[in-house]
């Protein structure tokens, strides 16, 4: 594995090449909750047609709270997984207005990030990574969602062991991420995931951190070029 000290240069290689992002919510918390969820086994893209779909039938989240499963699900069917989304939605939402008394999630600015973390996902349906999303998107904190390409590209960096789980990568990368830095650390991950460090054949002749991944040679070695 790849020392912890070397990821401040990661990251600075990463803003070298992808910017150094600002954060600005991407949505408020409850539509940050219910879109993370909307994009479980599915792409952004179809993500965003069932959260439309789901807002034009029930202009506001309270709605979404009070309606029926099965009419949530039909909202949001052609994002896939309609009905056991639809469940989850419905649990989360209806159970922070029972608990609560509203969506607006000023609560959680009295929970520190574990705390935050551990209620979200106290509901069926919110892992770690949606917690994490509501918590680094809506809300600001420094807490490091693991994707896909976050996952993949860290363990090919040796920042996390062959066999990490998600949850375990939740855990060490959170751990070991400067706070300043850990927006930016994930979007630019995220956008090297998609753009170099893909899936199927990562393109190691175009990477920023190429000299720093333990990964490259051997990759190089299955997918010449």
């Amino acid at each position: 594995m790849i020392p912890p000290a070397r990821l401040p240069v990661i990251i600075k290689r990463l803003e070298r090449r992808y910017g150094r992002p600002r954060w600005r919510p991407r949505f408020s918390p409850p539509e940050e909750l219910v879109f993370t969820i909307l994009s479980q086994n599915t792409t952004d893209a179809n993500a965003a047609r069932s959260l439309a779909a789901l807002k034009r039938k029930y202009p506001r989240w309270q709605d979404v709270a009070a309606a029926a499963p099965t009419g949530i699900a039909a909202a949001i069917r052609a994002g896939g997984l309609a009905d056991t989304k639809a469940c989850y939605i419905k649990g989360a939402l209806a159970g922070i207005i029972k608990d609560k008394g509203s969506l607006s999630f000023d609560f959680l600015k009295q929970m520190d990030d574990r705390e935050a973390a551990s209620y979200l996902t106290s509901f069926t349906g919110i892992g770690v990574k949606t917690a994490a999303c509501v918590l680094l998107f809506a809300l600001g904190r420094p807490v490091l969602p693991v994707d896909t390409h976050v996952f993949r590209v860290t363990k090919r960096l040796g920042l996390l062991e062959a066999k990490a789980t998600r949850a375990g990568a939740h855990r060490v990368l959170g751990a070991i991420t400067p706070a300043p830095d850990v927006y930016s650390f994930h979007v630019n991950l995220v956008r090297h995931g998609r753009r170099v460090c893909k899936a199927g054949r990562p393109l190691c002749n175009n990477c920023v951190i190429e000299p720093l991944c333990p990964a490259s040679e051997k990759e190089a070695i299955q997918h010449p070029a």
